[in-house]
């Protein structure tokens, strides 16, 4: 899943909003892409995140700063 998550919002046609999760080492390439998830609303969006496997969720890192 990587270190370093990058957390987007996407609007498709007809008002669908999604939420995206990447994984920001692979610069939107193959192998980025961690969860879509239908909706933006904060609720939404940490009930699938919880969903992953608490191993992999605990090696992402905060970093304000990271590019």
């Amino acid at each position: 899943m990587g270190t370093h998550l990058s957390i987007d919002e996407v609007a498709l046609s007809q008002g669908e909003l999604y939420t995206t999760v990447t994984n920001k080492k692979f610069k939107g390439k193959q192998g980025c892409l961690v969860a879509i998830i239908a909706g933006t609303k904060a609720n939404q969006v940490i009930e699938h995140i919880c969903k992953i496997d608490y191993k992999k969720r605990s090696g992402v890192r905060c970093s304000r700063d990271h590019t």
